[in-house]
C-alpha cells in the first residue's frame, strides 16, 4: 500500500477525519495515518510519500510500480484530473471520490461512471476538465446527488489551492471512503 499525502493535521480536520486529534495537530497525515495502519496490521508492506502530485510527479509516481488499484481522495480539481487521465491513460483501475462537503444525507450516495453524475459540483468541474482531455465516461465515481447550500460555501485565499471551502459533517467522508473501499475490494474479488 502507498499513501501519497503532502497535508499536515489541521484543528479544522478533527471532526472527519481518522488521523486528526488534538495530539496529532501539525503532524504530517500520511505519517499518522500510516502509524495506524501499522499498528492495525505490523505486516503491511507501506509506503508513505509526502508529496503533492501534479504533472510529471504524478507520471513518475504512475510509472513506478505495478498498481493494483488507485484511489483518489484528492479535492485539487487540476491534480485531480491529472492523476485521473494518468491512471486511464496507462488502463489502471481507479475510482475517485467526488465532494463530501454540504452533504448531510448519506443514502444519496452512489457509485457511478462520471458520465453519469449531476448536481455535485466537484463531480461537474471534473466531467469539464475530463472533457477536455477527451475523456468523457470509463471513471468509476463515488458521489452525492444531494444539494449542497450553496450560502454555505466560503471563496478564501487560505484555501489555497483551491478557491473555496465548505464545512464537511463528520460521518459524510467516511461514508464516502467506506464505499470507495467496497468499489476496490469488490473489483480485487472480481479481477480474482
Amino acid at each position: 500500500m502507498t499513501i501519497v499525502d503532502n497535508d499536515n493535521i489541521d484543528l479544522s480536520n478533527i471532526n472527519r477525519q481518522i488521523p486528526a486529534l488534538h495530539s496529532t495537530a501539525g503532524q504530517s497525515k500520511a505519517q499518522v495515518l500510516g502509524a495506524r495502519l501499522k499498528d492495525i496490521n505490523p505486516a503491511l508492506d507501506l509506503t508513505i510519500l509526502e508529496i503533492f502530485i501534479k504533472d510529471d510527479l504524478t507520471k513518475e509516481l504512475l510509472d513506478s510500480t505495478k498498481w493494483d488499484y488507485v484511489v483518489d481522495c484528492i479535492d485539487t480539481l487540476s491534480a485531480k484530473t491529472f492523476l485521473i487521465k494518468g491512471c486511464i491513460d496507462r488502463n489502471l483501475p481507479i475510482v475517485s471520490s467526488m465532494g463530501a462537503g454540504g452533504k448531510v444525507d448519506p443514502s444519496q450516495i452512489k457509485v457511478t461512471d462520471i458520465s453519469k453524475t449531476y448536481i455535485c459540483n466537484l463531480a461537474k468541474y471534473v466531467r469539464k476538465r475530463l472533457q477536455s482531455m477527451g475523456i468523457k465516461k470509463g471513471l468509476k465515481v463515488v458521489f452525492s446527488p444531494e444539494k449542497a447550500d450553496q450560502d454555505k460555501i466560503i471563496v478564501t485565499e487560505k484555501a489555497f489551492p483551491k478557491k473555496s471551502i465548505i464545512g464537511t459533517l463528520s460521518y459524510m467522508p467516511a461514508i464516502f471512503g467506506c464505499t470507495v473501499a467496497s468499489v476496490v475490494i469488490q473489483d480485487l474479488m472480481v479481477k480474482d
